[in-house]
């Protein structure tokens, strides 16, 4: 197996620890061996060597912030160029999120699926904006396009509704979709302010800076987006879903609730309603009996309705170094195993 790396960052650098860890494992449990033929990084730069790039040279440069371009191998041109010239089996797309343009993500994928190359990404933007097109792409150039690490990052609910539910109709999806958001809750529960729960997540690195996209709910907008897309064939925008975040639950709210056997939680929701799928984020009061409820911090949970099982939850990361990599990995042996 051939890869293209577009993305040398926190989950570029998360793949390669892993391949290099894990490749003579996956070389003997799956028969087939992962070599890296080219990473193409905007900041960090770009390396191509159709014999294999030297993975661990590459990590210890980023670590001592070296660019990757003075390794051998250096390539001069942008991703998409690499893309289009490279010999490669599949694309790793793991660039920054654009979720209004979904760009240059899509553009890279869409250039690699014409190729008839596989694909997985972690990017939201193109998943959430344009899916059907994509998967249609993907479906004529008998292609696979993949994409775990986007909805909550190595825990694996797309591949466990796409083949240990197989067979069941899917009848909602509701879930938190957000750590950053479950951990101010969480904080402000135990008596924190919104104002310092939130600084202290930015001083985890849970938030950013510039918080908007985990308070004002459109992170998990983008992932209900998928859900729908990906689980029930919905051809969905984030704008045809409501919206709403957590910046106006007040800590007199969250004490109401928890004197009412209740707890807030920022929820992502997807339902099959007859012919037709709806969806939103808002805040709601969830029960302390639902297995959503005890969900607590950076922990990220989604609960499946199914007709045949009930309702199946899955709970696990939702972000980090490793475990958005892991669902890059998973991927990759997906595709691995079918050549």
């Amino acid at each position: 197996m051939r890869l293209l790396l577009l993305g040398f960052g926190t989950v570029g650098q998360g793949l390669a620890e892993l391949i290099l860890e894990k490749g003579d494992e996956i070389s003997k449990t799956y028969g087939f061996d992962i070599t890296v033929v080219g990473i193409s990084d905007m900041l960090k730069g770009s390396l191509y060597n159709q014999d294999g790039i030297d993975l661990q040279a590459a990590l210890d440069a980023v670590k001592k912030d070296v660019k990757i371009d003075t390794l051998p191998g250096k390539y001069d041109g942008d991703a998409l160029s690499m893309v289009k010239s490279a010999d490669a089996d599949m694309m790793v797309e793991m660039t920054y999120t654009d979720i209004k343009t979904a760009e240059p993500a899509t553009s890279h994928i869409r250039a690699a699926l014409e190729k008839g190359m596989h694909v997985t990404t972690t990017n939201k933007g193109p998943v959430a904006l344009f899916f059907q097109d994509l998967a249609k792409l993907a479906k004529a150039k008998n292609a696979l396009f993949l994409y775990e690490g986007t909805v909550i990052s190595g825990t694996p609910l797309l591949n466990l509704v796409r083949e240990t539910l197989a067979g069941c109709e899917i009848k909602e999806v509701k879930g938190i979709l957000n750590g950053t958001t479950n951990y101010i809750l969480s904080k402000m529960e135990e008596g924190m302010s919104y104002d310092v729960a939130l600084k202290k997540a930015q001083e985890l690195g849970y938030a950013e800076a510039v918080p908007d996209a985990d308070v004002l709910g459109w992170d998990a907008l983008a992932k209900a987006t998928i859900i729908a897309n990906a689980i029930f064939g919905y051809d969905s925008k984030p704008s045809d879903f409501s919206c709403k975040g957590i910046t106006e639950i007040t800590a007199e709210a969250i004490t109401e609730a928890k004197a009412r056997g209740k707890r807030f939680k920022l929820i992502g929701k997807v339902t099959r309603e007859g012919n037709k799928v709806v969806g939103s984020v808002a805040p709601e009061e969830i029960d302390m009996t639902h297995p959503l409820a005890g969900i607590m911090g950076a922990t990220n949970a989604v609960s499946v309705t199914t007709d045949a099982l009930g309702d199946v939850t899955i709970v696990g990361p939702g972000a980090g170094k490793i475990e958005t990599g892991y669902s890059t990995l998973v991927d990759i042996i997906h595709v691995g195993g079918r050549k």
